[in-house]
């Protein structure tokens, strides 16, 4: 069991805090499962790190998905799914040729940019919602970068956070539709994980460790969000992105 944990009493510690994180990422602030993917890549190789986390986050995303089945609006994740194939092509192409340190750090000066602009978008104008979402091109961009955001980093969270967040989205709606957008996305990126070489059996074997860990997260982070005002909500989302971008560029 410490093999598929990381072989220390340390690495089993943080395994454990990613767990957490992740399931309360899903059902709360999904920008934070970043700070998962980043505490993967310090004890696993980078790349492999990412097919490891993969099928945590799908454990997340079903435990996500049943607390919020009711609250998707599919009309968005319609928009958006179309765009993201381009983006997990482009993703895999990227990760056969660049260094783990390049791809995480671009990825996270990226984020960061995409949060700055969102922050003058907000202090600029006075109305709390914009028709951001309802722009095709907008879409195309925010499905193609999460596409090649998740199959580069898991970090796709941070991009659907911005895009959904612009738009003044309703915080059960902003995370049921997350939770069902994700869980359909990495589904998809399992073939591709498998194909490049990076999915072994023994993900299955951890995920299945620390499936109960993920559940506890995820029901802590449903208590949060039931408890938490919409304006604090928003801001938690901003804040999210900086913590998930920072931890990208450490």
């Amino acid at each position: 069991m410490l093999e598929l944990l990381g072989g220390s009493l340390g690495a089993v510690l943080l395994m454990v805090l990613a767990a957490v994180v992740i399931g309360f990422s899903k059902t709360a602030l999904g920008g934070l499962s970043v700070v998962s993917v980043a505490i993967f890549a310090t004890i696993l190789p980078a790349k492999e790190s990412t097919a490891a986390i993969l099928v945590l986050l799908i454990v997340g995303d079903l435990v996500a998905v049943w607390h919020y089945r009711h609250d998707a609006d599919w009309s968005l994740i319609r928009r958006l799914l179309p765009a993201v194939l381009p983006g997990l092509v482009l993703g895999s192409v990227f990760l056969r040729v660049v260094s783990d340190d390049v791809l995480r750090r671009s990825i996270g000066v990226v984020l960061l940019v995409l949060l700055i602009l969102q922050l003058m978008v907000k202090w600029r104008s006075e109305a709390p919602a914009s028709n951001a979402h309802e722009h095709r091109a907008a879409a195309w961009i925010a499905g193609t970068a999460a596409g090649f955001a998740t199959m580069t980093a898991n970090a796709a969270g941070a991009v659907m956070t911005l895009y959904l967040s612009a738009s003044g989205i309703e915080k059960r709606r902003f995370i049921g539709t997350t939770a069902w957008f994700f869980l359909i996305v990495n589904v998809v990126k399992v073939p591709f994980s498998i194909g490049l070489g990076l999915m072994h059996w023994d993900d299955l074997g951890r995920a299945g460790l620390l499936a109960p860990l993920i559940l506890l997260g995820g029901i802590v982070g449903y208590a949060t969000v039931r408890r938490t005002s919409q304006h604090r909500f928003d801001i938690a989302v901003l804040l999210a992105s900086a913590v998930a971008a920072t931890a990208l560029l450490v």
